[in-house]
């Protein structure tokens, strides 16, 4: 089932991210243990990300490739190509920074 991530809070989110974490490791019946010596983690950042306490991003990237879940990953920022219209207004170079929305680019002071 779907997460209504935006009605959720960075807590809520982080709790459900570690719970569903929790049940995949159970369900392949693997302890604690096995799975962070497995990832090279300590067993206390496997069990703060599994309690919905903030981990750092390389842990969770060990986590899942130890799990063979590292693919998922591709479903947070799948790879996008510039739209058509940039392209054309780049002429066929992709954009290396934002102008950002205070950009004075063309505002005469």
């Amino acid at each position: 089932m779907a997460m209504d991530l935006e009605s959720m809070s960075d807590k809520a989110i982080l709790s459900e991210l570690g719970n569903r974490l929790q049940r995949e490791r159970l369900n392949r019946n693997v302890t604690q243990s096995e799975l962070a010596a497995k990832s090279g983690v300590s067993v206390r950042s496997l069990q703060y990300l599994e309690t919905g306490r903030p981990c750092t991003l390389a842990s969770l990237i060990r986590i899942l490739r130890a799990m063979g879940s590292l693919a998922s990953l591709d479903a947070f920022f799948p790879e996008t190509g510039p739209s058509p219209v940039q392209l054309a207004k780049l002429k066929g170079r992709e954009r290396e920074r934002a102008s950002g929305s205070g950009s004075k680019r063309g505002k005469k002071e």
